[in-house]
C-alpha cells in the first residue's frame, strides 16, 4: 500500500498570533515536525495544503461587519503574505508537494486546491498510485475534517492522526472524530 501524508494548513495566521489562530497550531506544527522527522522515510510522498487567498469573494468579511465563523472570516492566509506561510515551527522536506486553495472562493477540503502546475490533490495522488493518506493539521473540524472526508470519498485509504492537529473548538472535537469514524475513516493518536 502506497502512503501519503496530507499536512493541512499549518500556516501563521492559524496559529497564535496569526489573524485566524487556533489555540494550539504552534505545538501541532512542532508535533508534525517531530512525526516527519520519525516517520517521512514511510511515506511515498508529503502533501501540504494551504489556504492562499487572492480574491476570495464573500468568504471574508467586509469592513464594518463581523464575521459568522460559518460563511464569513476575517481575513486570513492572504496569498504572499506572511500570514499565509508556513509556520516557522513547520519543518516540511524539500521534496513537499504544495496544494494552494481558495484563491476566488472559500475552500476547505485540499481536494478542492491545485499545485502549482494546476494538478489536483486527487491527480496529484493518482500519479504516484497513491491508495492510503494519513490526514494531520489544522483546523480539526474544518479543513483537517473536510480534507478526511474527500480522501475517503475518493476511495483513499484515509487515516486521522488526532494527536497532530488542532481545532478551534476542543468541545466539538469529539463530534467530529466520530462523523470521520463514522465515514470509515480510522482515527488514530
Amino acid at each position: 500500500m502506497a502512503r501519503a501524508l496530507i499536512v493541512v494548513d499549518v500556516q501563521r495566521d492559524f496559529c497564535e498570533g496569526g489573524s485566524l489562530a487556533v489555540n494550539g497550531g504552534a505545538a501541532t506544527a512542532t508535533r508534525i515536525t517531530a512525526h516527519l522527522e520519525h516517520h517521512a522515510r514511510h511515506y511515498e510522498m508529503i502533501v501540504a495544503t494551504r489556504d492562499w487567498h487572492v480574491e476570495p469573494g464573500r468568504h471574508f468579511v467586509a469592513d464594518g461587519e463581523s464575521p459568522d465563523f460559518a460563511e464569513t472570516w476575517p481575513a486570513h492566509c492572504v496569498a504572499g503574505s506572511e500570514g499565509a506561510g508556513w509556520h516557522p515551527y513547520l519543518r516540511l522536506p524539500a521534496d513537499t508537494v504544495v496544494v494552494s486553495k481558495g484563491e476566488r472562493a472559500a475552500a476547505f477540503s485540499g481536494f478542492e486546491g491545485r499545485t502549482g502546475d494546476h494538478l489536483t490533490l486527487a491527480e496529484v495522488l493518482r500519479g504516484r498510485e497513491i491508495d492510503a493518506v494519513d490526514i494531520v493539521g489544522i483546523a480539526t473540524s474544518y479543513c483537517v475534517r473536510a480534507t478526511a472526508l474527500d480522501a475517503a470519498a475518493s476511495g483513499l485509504s484515509t487515516r486521522m492522526l488526532a494527536g497532530l492537529t488542532a481545532d478551534v473548538d476542543p468541545q466539538v472535537t469529539p463530534r467530529t472524530l466520530e462523523e470521520l469514524a463514522g465515514a470509515g475513516i480510522e482515527v488514530s493518536d
